[in-house]
């Protein structure tokens, strides 16, 4: 699911690496400023050295305004902030991670309504679907802040280049390519880990996702998302079948790990490891597994390069046609705030304006969505690549389903039967137990 990166670090895991970062197992982590009057506090889920890479994105803001702005970083806050707020705790800005969750802060009667300017910011620099995620019942509350791309598969180019194969551009040729290698090297191509505490199974829902946009397209996808098309139907299983293909094939899974079901005692950011030094040839995770990366090492002792002649690289999951349309799923945060004052008022416009964007995307680590902002900015040839393909009218994107769906589903029982999947549960046994999440 999406969850944006940051969202999958907050279990015991290794990411959100993202998230796409280097998120999982970093420490909270907040500014030492001290607080004052002119001093806006936020809160999220970002963590580590992310944390304080997002403190040091408003360093210019501060020395302009001379307002101070700190950020705190919780790796419960997913579970523990809508408490806070009922509790009368709530930041003057929460970084909202999913949109589901912006709802249930939303039904508190504690979020503002976005001022005019903020919405006016978004109008210009977001396409309409980012303002949608931020809008609850017609109105919208929250702008959003950054953003990670979905379906990757991540590959070495230099092994690509040993075997004779080069990158695919639709589905069937992806299995070509599964085959060729498998063929040649007499192991498995492919390589997964769905492990990551509480969390365990979102990166299986990352791969559902991705088959039910590019099989059954956008229309499909937004209906399965409100609930119109279920998991019992016909598209939702075709999903599961086709990624039975290559996750279900003993064949094809777990290279540098075991079998099918050790995807599930894997741990999702540690296949980097692998993929960086030849063990694995293929997997399947979003933009933010560029940031794990950097805490591995190849053969001879380097960090591996991430570009397209490099020690790794990534393509974007091909479609099932030769069609030049190019559809991706994303996730994202969103800001949310609690504190009507003209401190807040500031610190929200400037968070939706380009310039946020370009402070904390030249810092390294992340991209956003925003249109106006600079991708060239990115910290690698990579991800500039990512940030213009969300920045690109003609791309199709949509929002992580599971993050969009009630969290009795998406971060409850879609995660759950994930894993039950991979552990040998009959198709239409986990499809009939997912769908029963919206009883409850």
């Amino acid at each position: 699911m999406l969850r944006t990166q940051q969202r999958r670090l907050l279990a015991p895991i290794a990411l959100a690496g993202v998230a796409g970062l280097a998120l999982a197992g970093c420490a909270e982590s907040s500014s030492s400023s001290s607080t004052g009057s002119d001093t806006v506090e936020i809160s999220g889920g970002i963590t580590g050295s992310e944390a304080d890479l997002l403190n040091q994105a408003f360093e210019q803001f501060t020395a302009d305004t001379g307002i101070n702005v700190v950020y705190t970083g919780d790796k419960s806050f997913e579970g523990n902030i809508v408490t806070k707020v009922t509790g009368g705790s709530a930041p003057d800005i929460a970084i909202v991670p999913q949109p589901g969750l912006l709802a249930s802060l939303v039904a508190t009667g504690d979020v503002l309504p976005a001022s005019q300017a903020v919405e006016d910011n978004v109008d210009e620099n977001w396409s309409s679907d980012w303002k949608t995620y931020g809008t609850v019942d017609g109105t919208f509350y929250a702008a959003p802040m950054l953003a990670n791309v979905k379906g990757y598969v991540w590959y070495s180019p230099k092994k690509f280049e040993e075997w004779g194969v080069s990158v695919p551009t639709t589905w069937d040729e992806l299995m070509t390519l599964t085959q060729t290698i498998q063929e040649k090297t007499g192991s498995a191509p492919w390589c997964a880990g769905f492990s990551s505490g509480d969390a365990s199974g979102w990166p299986g829902t990352d791969w559902i996702e991705d088959l039910v946009l590019r099989q059954s397209g956008p229309d499909v996808y937004d209906q399965w998302v409100a609930g119109d098309v279920t998991f019992t139907d016909a598209p939702i299983k075709e999903a599961f079948d086709t990624l039975g293909t290559i996750l279900l094939d003993p064949n094809y899974v777990n290279a540098g790990f075991g079998d099918v079901k050790s995807i599930n005692s894997t741990a999702f950011a540690d296949v980097a490891a692998k993929v960086a030094d030849g063990t694995c040839a293929l997997t399947h995770q979003a933009s933010f597994l560029s940031s794990n990366f950097l805490d591995v090492t190849t053969a001879d002792g380097q960090t591996p390069t991430v570009a397209p002649d490099g020690d790794v690289y990534a393509f974007l999951l091909p479609g099932f046609s030769d069609s030049d349309q190019t559809y991706v799923e994303a996730g994202g945060e969103f800001v949310a705030a609690f504190t009507d004052s003209d401190a807040v008022e500031q610190v929200l416009e400037y968070m939706s304006s380009p310039d946020f964007a370009d402070a904390r995307v030249k810092l390294g680590g992340v991209i956003s969505a925003n249109k106006n902002a600079d991708a060239s900015l990115a910290s690698s040839e990579f991800l500039t690549e990512a940030m213009e393909t969300l920045q690109d009218p003609n791309t199709v994107v949509r929002f992580d389903a599971s993050d969009l769906m009630p969290a009795t589903v998406g971060s409850g029982s879609f995660w759950k039967g994930m894993v039950n999947w991979i552990d040998g549960t009959p198709t239409d046994d986990v499809l009939a137990a997912i769908q029963a999440g919206y009883d409850n």
